[in-house]
């Protein structure tokens, strides 16, 4: 018997309904700011999973809507964790001209593969385990996190706690469209922000009573970026340099939002500390600079990836599917999992293009393609529990 190649073909006749509800999901415009709207992701998501018997806990966010988890307690063994998060970089009112649309081929909107896509997919997965009569994990939890877009930094602690001591744990981010790319690894990022603030004066008038706040955070820019180290995987970017009233006034304010990204260890402290320095000489005494931020998602080593992914790479193969690892610069929640050495595969949703673009889609197929595999993961851990991702 082979379960991957069954769910495959339980999943196939049903990828009209797959699509049916990310075209549900997709419609709620769920901005990580619009804490409502992001809440009735959670709703719409919380019924499904109830339906099949899972019981739910909430955990209010202040301004973020709630955390959600859902829970069961199967026959099988092991405790699994599947995170996934609710919100989306797209905030409201941009859907009028961009709402959900399929081809045929591959399925659009904002948010379909990060991760509407993976959310409906994991659903589906676990309702035909059950209907095919497998035994679910003996703990096994969705936990559905609303700020995953902006850090998680709500979120970080009930996310650590949950996974803490979980046999594995599988992160429903999209597929990369590459060889069916999932994530055995991800590097640190941070987020630092400066402001900035000086003194306003006419620039012709009287400009030596003004002290500009924007040219102590454009001093500052070129130090930041020359700390990059692409070979070493080391990169600093200033992405966002804010500042002015008028063209004829010397600037008293500015803000400056700076991206960091590490692949080793030893960079971690080093870089923050070269970016905070940097940050925080002026060039002028009498302009002052308040910094906040820091490290948003631990470096998530390969090493947590490894044996899961050997385990998807074998089913995959099963139903002739595109699997290849990759390990991103960018973060996820699975980062704060890899990170306390969880046994952790990140990237398991649908085959997703064009991620955190207009152009974002998924390929319809991929649907059914990677819940199959996503729901033979689930039926390794329950029939082995640890032992199915032993080193």
């Amino acid at each position: 018997m082979s379960v991957v190649r069954d769910l495959h073909a339980a999943l196939e006749p049903r990828t009209g309904e797959m699509l049916a509800f990310v075209k549900e999901l997709v419609a709620i415009e769920a901005g990580s700011y619009d804490a409502a709207q992001v809440a009735k992701v959670g709703e719409a998501y919380g019924a499904r999973w109830k339906s099949l018997g899972f019981s739910e806990k909430q955990h209010p966010l202040a301004e973020r809507g709630p955390q959600r988890s859902f829970h069961f307690k199967g026959a099988g063994k092991g405790k699994l964790v599947i995170l996934g998060h609710a919100d989306t970089v797209w905030p409201a009112g941009s859907q009028p001209d961009w709402g959900f649309s399929a081809d045929g081929t591959h399925a659009y909107g904002p948010g379909v593969g990060d991760m509407k896509g993976g959310l409906a997919m994991a659903w589906f997965a676990v309702d035909a385990l059950i209907k095919a009569g497998h035994a679910l994990p003996a703990d096994l939890s969705m936990v559905l996190v609303p700020d995953e877009e902006i850090g998680s930094v709500g979120s970080r602690k009930w996310i650590e706690d949950c996974v803490r001591d979980a046999d594995a744990v599988l992160v429903l981010e999209p597929t990369r469209p590459q060889g069916g790319g999932v994530v055995v690894g991800r590097r640190a990022v941070g987020a630092i922000k400066a402001f900035y603030t000086g003194r306003s004066a006419h620039a012709a008038v009287n400009a030596a009573e003004g002290a500009s706040a924007l040219r102590a955070a454009c001093r500052a820019v070129l130090s930041l970026e020359a700390l990059s180290d692409l070979p070493r995987e080391l990169v600093v970017n200033v992405g966002i340099l804010k500042s002015g009233a008028a063209r004829q006034v010397v600037p008293h304010e500015a803000e400056m939002h700076v991206d960091l990204r590490a692949a080793y260890p030893e960079d971690i402290p080093r870089l923050e500390a070269d970016v905070r320095r940097i940050v925080a000489d002026t060039g002028d005494p009498r302009v002052t600079v308040r910094i906040e931020g820091g490290w948003s998602r631990p470096l998530f080593p390969e090493s947590a990836g490894k044996a899961l992914y050997a385990l998807a790479e074998g089913l995959a193969k099963e139903i002739d599917a595109p699997i290849r690892p990759v390990v991103s610069s960018g973060g996820s929640d699975g980062s704060f999992a890899g990170a306390l050495g969880r046994p952790t595969l990140d990237g398991l949703g649908p085959i997703c293009h064009d991620t955190c673009s207009r152009r974002e889609k998924i390929e319809i197929a991929s649907l059914a393609q990677r819940g199959a595999i996503f729901g033979a993961l689930i039926q390794a851990i329950a029939a082995r529990g640890a032992a199915a991702v032993a080193p």
